[in-house]
């Protein structure tokens, strides 16, 4: 909302002294705006495109059909591999070939995260057969299958996925530029999770990452974790993955990690972005090393540092759904030859050779990794003779207990969310963010992670500290959120001081510390002023990091720019209807 010029502002201190309630109001306000921001930092391009602009894919109950005789295979696939196989995919289509009665064989992509494709494949999904990029995803869909549909007999439940094709694979490494593998002990050394623990700990300006659990390089990099407290490379059980030695073997790993969030391919657009400034090393699968190096002949290189405690491999297998509930629309014989059809092509030797130049290694092992030509040949970025040792994967219900532990390993989190609630915001975009913040709020799990709402209009309207979301703090959130009205103007830099000065205040040095800003408007009723921010932020003694978001197309850029800039964090504009997915996102990125 636009300010008048005569209006005059009361005294900050005086605001303060009314207390804490009326803190509480301004800057809550202030918290939309901030983490709606924060949601749209937290999505790198690719996944942006996977979400957003592939074809919808739902969890619901719509009901996709095709016709009876259709051989058009729909392929749900990780973003990781979506580019790559999506040029195998044009090649195969090219062929034109043809099924018994006539049909042309065709093979269509839809890239979606592989944690959406689990649950979007046990309703009836706009796709046929799926790549995600571990098989970890296929024993979920199948374990949670199971679990819906058992058997009135006490038999076997009917599996939901076929048996795969492995077409290509990728161990699991840690990424580190070659200055930092080479201060870890590169090449002479293996180097596992503990030289890791030991150089972060050692050193406060080292920077590393893996992705969440919803993501198969940081779901996979976890369990190597859990291994490795255990001081075992197969039999993990969740009884072994419980136990208080592993689980303090893990905590302490976590704690050195910078922050979590999407997979590798996120990272890598943050590392064109940022460049070496952004991480020191990062977990990724072998193929993102061949792939950055290959595309930066003239630059800093990536290193490929295999765990020494054992690692585990993405096995990107081709699987077809056996969609057979009722009232569901089965998989037509058409389609299962061209299933058929599609898993031999990408078995060919083509293909094969193609995954090879794309940095995978191929599914057939006669196929020689050090020839003129591969990209392991003449390296020493990657080395064709490791992992010396891979871990066993284990069951889906040991991942799962795994997955659910992480959340208690896994380093905590202080975010406060700063959210505009200025007139500009009346209407559906209120009734989005409010929607978009319960949604946020409700899908963190345990009570390690700690929130703090910080709403601005003209000023900063409401203030909620930092709390833990257990059962009654959860329910207080989710209350407050519902009770946010748009009015007044918009003090969004005061909103951010507010929220960066409590932190301060917490100074918890071993959680990460984040902002998170949402905001449609210009920036027009604040004290505070981008070089009182700037110096805050240059002074502080505990690191925050800030994430922005423009909500709409009349929110001040490059204000928010700047403001991701000193926070070390991003900034990115955010389509007003996909806010409550952006918070889906953001409630797993730490």
């Amino acid at each position: 909302m636009s300010r008048s010029p005569e209006r005059r502002r009361q005294n900050p201190a005086g605001r303060r002294s009314q207390g804490r309630g009326f803190l509480f109001f301004i800057l809550f306000g202030l918290v939309v705006l901030m983490g709606c921001a924060f949601l749209t930092v937290s999505v790198g391009q690719r996944i942006w495109d996977a979400l957003f602009q592939s074809e919808p894919v739902t969890e619901n109950a719509a009901i996709f059909t095709w016709p009876a005789d259709s051989a058009q295979l729909t392929v749900a696939v990780a973003p990781v591999m979506a580019p790559t196989l999506a040029q195998r995919v044009e090649a195969f289509n090219r062929q034109e070939s043809r099924t018994a009665d006539g049909q042309t064989m065709q093979v269509a992509l839809t890239t979606i995260a592989p944690e959406k494709m689990v649950a979007t494949s046990l309703g009836q999904p706009p796709f046929q057969a799926v790549v995600p990029d571990s098989s970890l995803w296929l024993n979920q869909i199948d374990q949670r299958w199971a679990a819906d549909h058992p058997t009135e007999s006490g038999g076997l439940a009917s599996r939901r996925v076929g048996d795969p094709t492995r077409f290509a694979i990728s161990p699991i490494v840690l990424a580190a530029w070659e200055e930092t593998a080479r201060s870890l002990g590169w090449p002479d050394n293996p180097v596992g999770w503990a030289e890791i623990q030991r150089k972060a700990t050692s050193d406060s300006t080292f920077k590393w990452n893996h992705p969440n659990t919803q993501h198969a390089a940081g779901l996979l990099a976890t369990l190597a974790e859990f291994y490795a407290g255990a001081g075992l490379t197969r039999g993990l059980t969740a009884e072994i993955a419980n136990q208080q030695s592993v689980l303090d073997y893990v905590r302490d790993v976590e704690a050195t990690v910078r922050f979590y969030g999407e997979g590798e391919d996120v990272i890598v657009q943050r590392l064109e972005e940022e460049g070496r400034s952004f991480l020191d090393a990062f977990v990724a699968q072998e193929q993102t090393v061949i792939r950055w190096n290959d595309s930066h002949s003239s630059g800093d290189r990536l290193i490929a540092l295999y765990p020494k405690e054992g690692t585990l491999w993405t096995d990107h297998p081709l699987a077809l759904l056996e969609l057979s509930a009722p009232g569901e629309t089965a998989v037509t014989d058409n389609q299962r030859r061209t299933f058929q059809a599609f898993g031999e092509f990408l078995l060919s030797n083509e293909s094969q050779q193609a995954f090879l130049a794309a940095g995978y290694r191929p599914a057939d092992v006669g196929i020689d990794l050090t020839t003129a030509g591969s990209p392991f040949a003449g390296s020493d970025a990657v080395d064709p003779s490791q992992p010396k040792t891979t871990l066993q994967i284990p069951s889906a219900a040991v991942v799962e207990v795994v997955q659910n532990v992480w959340y208690y390993t896994k380093r905590p989190t202080n975010v406060y969310l700063v959210v505009d609630t200025s007139g500009s915001m009346a209407g559906e975009k209120m009734d989005l963010t409010r929607t978009a913040l319960q949604s946020f709020v409700s899908q963190i799990q345990g009570d390690r992670d700690k929130v703090g709402l910080v709403e601005f209009g003209s000023g900063v309207k409401r203030f909620e500290p930092l709390q833990s979301l257990n059962e009654g703090g959860r329910a207080q959130m989710v209350e407050m959120i519902a009770g946010m009205e748009a009015d007044g103007y918009t003090a969004l830099l005061d909103a951010v001081w507010q929220a960066q000065e409590d932190i301060q205040t917490v100074a918890d040095a071993n959680a990460i510390n984040a902002i998170v800003v949402m905001t449609d408007g210009q920036e027009n009723d604040s004290y505070r002023s981008m070089d009182d921010l700037r110096r805050a932020f240059e002074n502080s003694r505990t690191p925050v990091v800030v994430f922005t978001i423009a909500f709409g197309s009349d929110a001040d850029d490059a204000l928010l720019q700047e403001l991701a800039r000193i926070g070390g964090g991003q900034f990115r504009r955010a389509d007003e209807t996909d806010i409550e997915e952006l918070y889906r996102i953001l409630s797993t990125y730490f």
